[in-house]
This record gives structure tokens, sequence and C-alpha cells, in this order.
């Protein structure tokens, strides 16, 4: 039993370790968008924002790269985009910078070495920061937590409770990686991150009273938490009644990015001189690969 054991954890630790391993950094931009109570599409371009990454993945066998490193981002949406009328009438909006670190690794189906195009899905954990903020009707930025739009925090909502500008996220993806030299590559990649929170933008529940509100957060907590009133066809509707529907809390909110990477080789063996091994690119004289697929 002990001797299998042995054998099982040595031919193991060969896979994953069969080849010489190779460190990159990656540069990555393209777009972020959200999906939540003011974007209910679950992928869409409309009201787009940027993303731009910067990571380090280190390659452990052909088919499995180990990553870690930053992404920052945008995202932002406003009913007055979305279809459904009673959301337009609801009149939210937000935007929120996000910073993100994550580690996780990518499963290339092809092998990382060996193929001009390199197919991977990966996965991922992930940490991210954000801050949501409106613009009041005067254009001001206004931070919209501090303001406990919901009630969190509030005597009276005592199963409210402020929610935390720092969340953890699992980011899972598809790319693609196409050689451009010896130590270059460029990609496109998608990735989808699931949080744990429904409050990206700040909706989730329901509207409160608004004398408990104002009491304890002030006139401009009111103001941020219904606007309505800022509509052009607005008709003098009174402020909702207490716990009256603002947002749906069944589902939680998520992002997502979508762009180019760049993919830099920084040690490792010679791409084209490796010996033949599972992870080595058959070369022209050009020094590209030949195997495209």
């Amino acid at each position: 039993m002990q001797k299998k054991l042995l054998a099982f954890i040595f031919t193991a630790s060969s896979f994953l370790f069969s080849t010489a391993q190779d460190l990159r950094v990656n540069l990555f931009g393209g777009m972020a968008n959200y999906n939540g109570d003011l974007q209910a599409k679950p992928f869409t371009f409309q009201q787009a924002r940027y993303a731009v990454g910067l990571w380090a993945s280190y390659d452990i066998n052909p088919y499995i790269m180990l990553r870690g490193g930053l992404h920052f981002a945008n995202v932002r949406a406003e009913d007055r985009f979305q279809t459904n009328p009673f959301n337009q009438l609801r009149n939210l909006s937000f935007s929120s910078n996000i910073y993100e670190l994550h580690a996780g690794a990518e499963y290339h189906f092809l092998g990382i070495g060996n193929r001009v195009f390199s197919p991977y899905v990966f996965a991922a954990a992930a940490g991210f920061y954000h801050n949501p903020f409106a613009y009041d009707r005067a254009g001001n930025k206004v931070f919209l937590k501090p303001l406990s739009t919901e009630g969190q925090g509030l005597p009276g909502y005592p199963d409210r409770k402020p929610y935390s500008l720092t969340q953890f996220a699992v980011p899972v993806g598809v790319g693609v990686r196409m050689v451009l030299t010896d130590r270059l590559d460029v990609g496109v990649e998608f990735g989808y991150r699931k949080t744990f929170t429904d409050y990206m933008d700040d909706v989730s529940k329901t509207y409160v009273d608004p004398t408990v509100l104002q009491a304890n957060r002030g006139p401009k907590a009111v103001e941020m938490s219904f606007r309505t009133p800022e509509l052009p066809t607005h008709t003098g509707d009174p402020y909702p009644p207490n716990l009256q529907i603002r947002g749906g809390s069944k589902y939680n909110d998520n992002y997502y990015f979508l762009g180019v990477t760049f993919s830099y080789r920084i040690t490792g063996g010679d791409r084209g001189n490796s010996g033949g091994g599972r992870g080595a690119r058959k070369r022209s004289s050009l020094g590209c690969p030949t195997n495209v697929f």
C-alpha cells in the first residue's frame, strides 16, 4: 500500500512539474459591466465602462497556469436605460470604482506551449473594494453608503446591517491566447465575477420611513433614496410608503470583464528549444509554432 501511494505521488509530481516553468507578466485592458437591480441583463455592452489589469502567471505544467494580480475597473448603471417602466420611474443611478485582488489558475485544453492558439478556462478567488456613488440634481458627487438609503443601521430596521465596502468574489471565465513571438502572447479573455453582496449599486430591498431617514442621516439621504421627483414627467408623487419595494433582494449583484490580454514571458527555457517535451513548440525558421490547433 505504501509503495502504491509513493508511486502515485511520484507520478502526480512528475505530471505537475514535468517541464521547465515559465514566469509571465500579463496586461489586460477592456470593458467592465455589472448585473444587478439597475442593470437587469446578465450580459450587455449597454452602459459598459473600462477595466485594466496587471497580474503574474506561472506555468506549473503544460496545461495548468497559476495566476494572481490586480484589476481596476469602473461600473455604472442608470434606471433610465432600463425597459421596465417601474425601474424608469424609480430613476436611481450609481457608479463605483472596483479594486480587485485575485489568485487562481488556468487550464489550457491544448497545452500552453505547443500550439499557436491556446484556449483555456480559469477560476479564482478574489477580494474587491467598491464604494457606490451617484450625482445629485445639482451635479454633486454623493457617496451612498453613509446615507443608509434603505435604513441600514437605523432605529426600527434591526435586520438591515450596514454593508461592507470590501467583499469576496469568485471569478470564472474563458479565454484564448495566440503566440506572437517566443516570449509574447496576445489573447482575449472574458471573466464573470460572482459576488456575495446585493449592495454594489446601493439598491436591494425597500424604501424606509423618510422621517426616520431624515432624522438620522439628513435631507440628502431622503433625496438620494427617492429620485422620482427629478424626472421631467414627475407629477408630484409622494415619497413611497414604508417598506414599499425599492429593489430585488433575491439575487446578488455581479460584475464582469471582457478585453484583450498581453503576456510577456520573463523567465523559463527557450520555447523553441525545450527538448521536445509535452510543452515544446514545434517552430518554423522564424521561431513561430507550426502547430496551429
